[in-house]
Protein backbone atom coordinates (compact mmCIF):
# COMPACT_ATOMS: atom_id res chain seq x y z
CA UNK A 1 0.00 0.00 0.00
CA UNK A 2 1.34 3.27 -0.81
CA UNK A 3 2.20 6.14 1.74
CA UNK A 4 -0.19 8.36 0.51
CA UNK A 5 -3.22 5.95 1.03
CA UNK A 6 -1.66 4.67 4.40
CA UNK A 7 -2.13 8.10 5.35
CA UNK A 8 -5.51 8.74 3.86
CA UNK A 9 -6.44 5.54 5.75
CA UNK A 10 -5.20 6.99 9.30
CA UNK A 11 -7.31 10.37 8.80
CA UNK A 12 -9.96 8.47 8.04
CA UNK A 13 -9.81 6.43 11.12
CA UNK A 14 -8.67 9.40 13.07
CA UNK A 15 -11.56 11.09 12.04
CA UNK A 16 -13.90 8.36 12.50
CA UNK A 17 -12.98 8.06 16.08
CA UNK A 18 -13.17 11.67 17.16
CA UNK A 19 -16.69 11.65 15.80
CA UNK A 20 -17.41 9.17 18.43
CA UNK A 21 -15.63 10.49 20.93
CA UNK A 22 -17.37 13.66 20.40
CA UNK A 23 -20.87 12.32 19.95
CA UNK A 24 -21.33 9.38 22.50
CA UNK A 25 -21.97 10.92 25.87
CA UNK A 26 -22.39 7.33 27.10
CA UNK A 27 -19.16 6.34 26.94
CA UNK A 28 -17.70 4.81 30.11
CA UNK A 29 -14.54 6.46 31.18
CA UNK A 30 -12.54 3.09 30.27
CA UNK A 31 -14.18 3.38 26.75
CA UNK A 32 -13.22 6.87 26.47
CA UNK A 33 -9.60 5.70 27.85
CA UNK A 34 -9.30 3.08 24.87
CA UNK A 35 -10.25 5.78 21.95
CA UNK A 36 -8.32 8.21 23.61
CA UNK A 37 -5.13 6.12 22.91
CA UNK A 38 -5.71 4.72 19.89
CA UNK A 39 -5.80 8.00 18.99
CA UNK A 40 -2.87 9.35 20.40
CA UNK A 41 -1.46 6.42 18.62
CA UNK A 42 -2.99 6.98 15.18
CA UNK A 43 -1.77 10.57 15.64
CA UNK A 44 1.81 9.74 16.42
CA UNK A 45 2.32 7.33 13.67
CA UNK A 46 0.67 10.20 11.43
CA UNK A 47 3.59 13.04 12.31
CA UNK A 48 6.51 10.35 12.53
CA UNK A 49 8.06 9.97 9.04
CA UNK A 50 10.67 7.06 7.88
CA UNK A 51 8.98 3.97 9.57
CA UNK A 52 9.34 1.05 7.90
CA UNK A 53 6.09 -1.39 6.92
CA UNK A 54 6.49 -3.44 9.34
CA UNK A 55 6.50 -0.71 12.25
CA UNK A 56 3.34 1.18 10.33
CA UNK A 57 1.86 -2.74 10.73
CA UNK A 58 2.98 -3.35 14.61
CA UNK A 59 1.37 0.09 15.22
CA UNK A 60 -1.91 -0.55 13.47
CA UNK A 61 -1.85 -3.81 14.94
CA UNK A 62 -1.84 -2.19 18.54
CA UNK A 63 -4.41 0.30 17.53
CA UNK A 64 -6.65 -2.94 16.23
CA UNK A 65 -6.09 -4.33 19.55
CA UNK A 66 -7.63 -1.42 21.51
CA UNK A 67 -10.76 -0.86 19.31
CA UNK A 68 -11.24 -4.42 19.85
CA UNK A 69 -11.80 -3.85 23.61
CA UNK A 70 -14.16 -0.92 22.61
CA UNK A 71 -16.31 -2.89 20.33
CA UNK A 72 -16.42 -6.02 22.58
Amino acid sequence: MSRLKQNQNIDNLIQSITIITKNQCSLSEQDKTVLDEALERLQKLKQKKGKTNQQILEEIAKVIELLTKFFV
